[in-house]
């Protein structure tokens, strides 16, 4: 099968934490029909404010003119009447089953399908059957027709169209919500694969994603449970998975990458695209007739060793996530072929970024959960985001840490699940309140996905060993020293600025009691001079302060990836990094000899 649209399901594990309710309190009739009306008021009402509709969760914020994607008020209206009129017909408020709920949103539209897939991995809003039942989720579309397909490439490609293209397949490869694929052969003679977007695809989901985020506000007084507020989050997923997988000039770049990053890996590739022929609503790439992940059967008649793609797959795809930092978020088996002794990934529409400084801190937590150190993990947590410290409930989080790591710490680090680690993480930073890059979603949803692919037709290979075969063969000595150093700099950063705190608050205290201005209630018990004594203290603290300073010093300089190669060492550490560590392993001695001596004197010995 070619490169072609996503017509499946996304695959996802239910959480195993109980939801919230799929019901309002009120059960009535009367009381349901009160709880529509004020709710299609309130929805109804936003577009007699302002003709000019905006899109989105950008309202308010940055207002987006409604032609950019062609919605116009009645039209918007009368979807809104549609999906009451669905709602209503599956009786939301007086009880919903988990199938009912995945038939309603198949009935109301792909935008809601895509809401659906992504409830599917929120396990701390729904209760886990419902998030079960959502994976089975399917956006299966009627085809476009042949005559659109070639009207809407006239339409980006003008009289050029003939010129660029030998022959158009009739018949779609794929079809789904968004797009649909058909083979072609261009005028040069190369064979290629054209994804097609279809007419009209971002109006009516920029549509529904902005009565989805009206919907939510209005409905959110009628329901129990803080919770369901939390539905904003997934909104704005939406909102960003909209915006990436309608612009497919954005997929073609994906495309370039991806194959650039795996131009040295012999077993993994994707389709080549042709970039002076893609424009926002069409990707052209190379055909790719392969045989598709989930036909084991088919491969293995083929002469492929299923054991062997499954281990070279989930290889890959940890390489992507913790070296390249760029992967594949949707890897469910429609999108991952076997072609010439390749594993082809397709579809690269949605796709993850990790930073390096996040993908140190994401190694730095499971080293955390490995060696049982929760202080560890939240201090790596908090780092992760981008919540203040100071909003956090310290004790609440550490107690929900030391759940993790008793689930996750009691195993050896070969045997780590890190699609459900990052799982449990996720719901355990919304609880506290700790608002977590969406990379670190799309990454659990990917691991989620690509495990459920190797469950059903890969059963024989071990995910999670070959993940952390991965990390524990890039994390060499060298690396290892790095990270240790790293942490070292972050924490003699934090230890310095308590320090500097401290000695400044002892400054002020001697200052104020030196001038009569400090009033103290204390009983100096073994001391005569409680004036020498924070003296002393004051002395200590400057020279803690220096101790970290040299430290840090000494560390940024190992760290740096500028030393020169011909650079003065000593004992393969540079000359000025080595004379820090000299220093500041003296005052540390300097300070233990004097705490040492004063013990002496004041015991007498």
């Amino acid at each position: 099968m070619a490169a072609r649209a996503d017509n499946t399901e996304r695959q996802a594990t239910p959480g195993t934490k109980p939801g919230v309710a799929l019901h309002a309190d009120p059960s009535s009739p009367e009381a349901q029909d009160a709880m529509w009306e004020a709710a299609l008021a309130g929805v109804e009402g936003e577009l007699d404010e302002d003709d000019s509709v905006t899109i989105g969760l950008l309202r308010g914020a940055r207002r987006n003119d409604a032609s950019r994607y062609g919605v116009s008020a009645k039209r918007r209206h009368a979807r809104i009447l549609q999906i009451f009129g669905i709602v209503r017909k599956y009786d939301v408020f007086g009880g919903i089953t988990p199938v009912k709920f995945r038939r309603m949103l198949e009935e109301l539209g792909p935008t809601f399908v895509k809401a659906g897939q992504i409830l599917s991995m929120r396990s701390e809003i729904l209760p886990e059957r419902f998030c079960s039942e959502l994976t089975k989720l399917r956006s299966d579309v009627d085809p476009m027709p042949y005559e659109t397909v070639i009207a809407v490439l006239e339409q980006e490609y003008g009289g050029q169209f003939g010129e660029l293209f030998d022959a158009i397949g009739e018949h779609p490869l794929g079809s789904a919500s968004v797009a649909q694929v058909h083979r072609a052969r261009l005028a040069t003679g190369e064979d290629v694969a054209v994804k097609v977007q279809r007419p009209h695809v971002q109006e009516v989901m920029a549509q529904d994603i902005d009565i989805m985020r009206s919907l939510v506000r209005h409905l959110t007084p009628f329901f129990k449970g803080e919770q369901f507020l939390d539905l904003t989050s997934v909104v704005e997923e939406l909102w960003d998975t909209f915006r990436e997988e309608t612009d497919f000039l954005v997929e073609a770049r994906n495309l370039e990458e991806f194959r650039r990053n795996n131009e040295d890996c012999k077993f993994v590739t994707c389709p080549k695209p042709y970039l002076r022929l893609c424009t926002k609503h069409v990707v052209v790439m190379d055909y790719v007739d392969g045989i598709t992940i989930s036909s084991p059967a088919r491969l293995t008649e083929e002469g492929y060793n299923l054991t062997e793609i499954g281990t070279k797959l989930v290889d890959n795809y940890a390489s992507q996530l913790l070296d390249d930092g760029f992967f594949h978020a949707d890897p469910h088996p429609g999108n991952i072929e076997v072609f010439g002794g390749q594993i082809v990934f397709l579809d690269l529409g949605i796709t993850g970024r990790l930073s390096p400084s996040l993908r140190r801190i994401m190694r730095d937590m499971i080293f955390s959960v490995a060696e049982r150190d929760t202080p560890r993990l939240k201090s790596a947590l908090l780092r992760l985001s981008s919540t203040s410290p100071d909003e956090v409930d310290h004790a609440e989080l550490l107690a929900d840490l030391d759940e993790v790591v008793d689930e996750f710490g009691t195993v050896s680090l070969s045997e780590l699940d890190l699609g459900s680690f990052l799982g449990n993480i996720i719901a355990l930073a919304r609880r506290n309140g700790i608002e977590l890059p969406g990379q670190i979603t799309s990454m659990a949803r990917g691991l989620v996905t690509l495990e459920g692919v190797l469950d059903e037709f890969l059963p024989g290979v071990n995910m999670i060993d070959i993940i952390s075969q991965h990390i524990r063969a890039h994390t060499d000595a060298a690396e290892k020293l790095r990270h240790d150093a790293s942490e070292l700099a972050i924490r003699g950063k934090a230890a310095t600025k308590g320090l500097l705190g401290a000695a400044a608050q002892a400054e002020l205290a001697m200052s104020m009691l030196t001038r009569g201005q400090l009033k103290l209630n204390m009983d100096f018990v073994g001391s005569e001079d409680p004036i020498d004594d924070l003296s002393h203290i004051a002395d200590r603290l400057t020279l803690g302060v220096l101790c970290v300073g040299f430290l840090i010093a000494a560390s940024a300089i190992v760290m740096s990836s500028r030393v020169p190669a011909d650079a003065f060492c000593v004992l393969g550490v540079p000359a000025f990094a080595f004379v820090c560590y000299v220093l500041a392993f003296a005052l540390a001695f300097a300070v233990l000899h004097d705490i040492w001596a004063r013990h002496r004197r004041k015991h007498g010995k």
